[in-house]
């Protein structure tokens, strides 16, 4: 069994549980309780990581493992690297796909943060504008690459795109990216209903 600091509306933890799911590896995952906060810290997930930030594993053996690349890197190379590829250009395209999606939550958990957690009067829109222009353009690259882009999560690039997606509709409802990017839409339309995904919907 493998324990892991869990928060139902967090992206990655949303995507090592994806990952997991597409392992067949979720039954062997203890949930434990957070409340995980980029402000008031939480020590019972600083016994797994110093930076009481979740995902946070502990492994079977006692490893302790941070953050959800290290993860969900770990869980694949246990069941034979499934959705890393292990060499070639296929394992550095799905590593960039996974550093596109990272990027576009980093951006837009900032941006978000800057609304939700900063005093009113200590707010710096320009600040938070820039960060949607990173989601912007992470957007648009996700756009040009989707009709390229397998329909299933057959890799964790495109897990982890597939959650950068999720965490806007989830977080940012009225930001209408389907009608900016209709490429991106039409490929999330069709990924976001594999089972993976539909378990793993953040929910409040």
């Amino acid at each position: 069994m493998f324990q892991l600091y869990y928060a139902s509306t967090s992206p990655y933890v949303r995507k090592v549980m994806a990952a997991a799911h597409c392992l067949g590896l979720t039954v062997q995952i203890e949930k434990l309780e957070s409340a995980a906060n980029p402000v008031k810290r939480d020590d019972r997930i600083a016994r797994f990581n110093p930076l009481a930030k979740v995902p946070a594993m502990c492994t079977d053996d006692g490893t302790l493992l941070y953050d959800s690349r290290v993860i969900c890197e770990y869980l694949d190379a246990q069941s034979g690297h499934t959705l890393i590829p292990v060499d070639g250009s296929a394992r550095w395209s799905c590593l960039t796909r996974q550093a596109l999606g990272d990027g576009l939550l980093d951006a837009a958990l900032l941006a978000r943060y800057e609304l939700t957690l900063r005093p009113e009067e200590k707010q710096w829109e320009v600040w938070r504008q820039a960060q949607l222009s990173r989601v912007d353009a992470a957007l648009a690259e996700i756009n040009t690459q989707a009709p390229q882009l397998s329909r299933t999560p057959d890799d964790l690039g495109l897990i982890t795109l597939g959650c950068a997606l999720g965490y806007l509709d989830f977080r940012f409802p009225g930001m209408d990216w389907r009608a900016l990017y209709p490429q991106a839409a039409d490929w999330f339309a069709e990924f976001d209903e594999h089972p993976a995904m539909l378990e793993t919907r953040p929910f409040t």
